[in-house]
This record gives C-alpha cells, sequence and structure tokens, in this order.
C-alpha cells in the first residue's frame, strides 16, 4: 500500500495534470538507462520545454511535440549525464527552431549557457536555474516560475541522490546544494528526478526532507555514507560523457 505521503503526491500531480491546468506536463521513460524526460508547454501560446532529453527515444519525443500541436524552444540538460548521450542534438534536427541548454559550469557545448538564476522562458512560464552541484560541478534544478515544481536531475532523487565518485563529484558539496537549494523550496513543491530505478514516478520536497535516507543524515555522516557505496562504473561513460560534452549539438542536415 502507497504510504500517504505519497498518496499526496500523486494527488498534487493529477490536479497539476488534469485538463485545463495551466502548465502541460508529461513524464516519458527511456528504460535502459532509467531516466525521465519532461515536457513542459504553455497550452496558450504552445511554446515548449524538453528536459533531459535521450537519444535513443528523441524520436519518440518529437512526435509527441507535434502530436500535441506545440513548438520545442529548448532541449535542456540538468548536467553532462554519465549513463547515456542527450538527444539534443538530434532534436535540433527534428525540430527545426529548437536550440540545446545546459549549465556553463558543466563545460559542455550548446547553444544556450545558462548562469545560476536565470530563466528559460516559454510562453507565460519560466523555470529558473538554480546551480545545485555535487553529483557534477555542472549540476542544475530547474524550478518553475510558481514554485509549483522541481526538476532536480540527480542532484535528488525519490529517496536518494546522485553518485559523487566520478566527473569531479563532491559530496559536501552536493548535501549543500540540496539543502540550501532544493529542501529551501514549499513542502509541497513536486520533486521531478532525472532517474528512478524502483518505479516511483514523484515526490514533494517535504517527503525527501523527512523520509530520504542519505539526506536526513548530518552532513558529516552523508559524506560517509557516498565515500563508501562502491557502485560500479556506469556502462554507457565512456562514451556518454565525450558525446555529451558536445551537448548533442549537431550541424541541422541541410
Amino acid at each position: 500500500m502507497a504510504s500517504a505521503a505519497l498518496r499526496v503526491a500523486v494527488r498534487q500531480l493529477s490536479q497539476h495534470s488534469r485538463a485545463g491546468a495551466p502548465v502541460l506536463l508529461r513524464q516519458m521513460f527511456e528504460p535502459k538507462s532509467c531516466t525521465y524526460t519532461y515536457l513542459l508547454g504553455d497550452r496558450e501560446s504552445r511554446e515548449a520545454i524538453l528536459i533531459d532529453p535521450v537519444l535513443e527515444t528523441a524520436t519518440r519525443d518529437a512526435k509527441l511535440v507535434k502530436e500535441l500541436g506545440l513548438r520545442l524552444l529548448y532541449a535542456v540538460n540538468t548536467h553532462c549525464h554519465a549513463d547515456h548521450i542527450t538527444g539534443s542534438g538530434l532534436l535540433r534536427s527534428l525540430l527545426p527552431g529548437c536550440q540545446s541548454v545546459i549549465s556553463r559550469l558543466s563545460g559542455a557545448q550548446a547553444d544556450l549557457h545558462l548562469e545560476d538564476g536565470q530563466s528559460i522562458h516559454f510562453g507565460r512560464f519560466a523555470l529558473e536555474t538554480r546551480a545545485s552541484p555535487g553529483h557534477t560541478p555542472g549540476c542544475v534544478t530547474f524550478v518553475l516560475n510558481d514554485h509549483s515544481m522541481a526538476f532536480t536531475g540527480d542532484a535528488l532523487l525519490i529517496r536518494g541522490c546522485g553518485r559523487t565518485d566520478f566527473q569531479q563529484g563532491c559530496a559536501r558539496t552536493l548535501y549543500r546544494s540540496v539543502h540550501e537549494k532544493i529542501f529551501t523550496l514549499p513542502g509541497d513543491c513536486l520533486i521531478y528526478p532525472a532517474h528512478d530505478y524502483h518505479g516511483l514516478t514523484v515526490s514533494t520536497v517535504e517527503e525527501e526532507k523527512t523520509l530520504n535516507p542519505r539526506l536526513t543524515l548530518s552532513c558529516e555522516e552523508f559524506i560517509k555514507v557516498m565515500d563508501n557505496l562502491n557502485l560500479p562504473k556506469p556502462q554507457q561513460i565512456d562514451v556518454a560523457v565525450p558525446a555529451n560534452m558536445r551537448c548533442g549539438v549537431q550541424t541541422p542536415p541541410s
């Protein structure tokens, strides 16, 4: 049986995404890397943003954008991923006018580089960029302008967080990022991570502040846990990271 907190989160999600809600939201899944891709759109202007696209599912995402009658402005990456190649470059070809976006601190190529505090707009709405390094130096969290939802990449997962043992990761930095940039959002703010490995789709700030087994620890205890995870190397890292340093930017075919 789902916990009461999870039932509240699911109810909040249904309220946000029901017909007539101002922000159109679609959550898609790529099974190999367990990656979530998010499509956000303005129902009036039809402008849209795609967060964390995956190369293998970029054609699916482009098809959905067209079916919904949207115009994709940006294909945005929360960081330089190590477990999949971004679909940003292919989407630029499939949907002319789409620009690739990533944090300047990622060191990766893109059409547009974001700084902490900058916003990207789609119709009446905007996503605020909150630097949340620690998993990588260039990680960011995107927060909808009404603070109703946050797209946390790998910085904060549902009952977990991104690892800190490669790509210049730092456990202390990640702990501070989550507590200062994400846990300061309203408690009912919905949390949408870049991955989930257990079938969960959404959480809230309040849930993670009280139930996340890692981030409810003290900073020093958190560092000890992260330093002793002993996780295997991501299978696609040797291919994904070099490709993603180009952020999928490709010259559209003539």
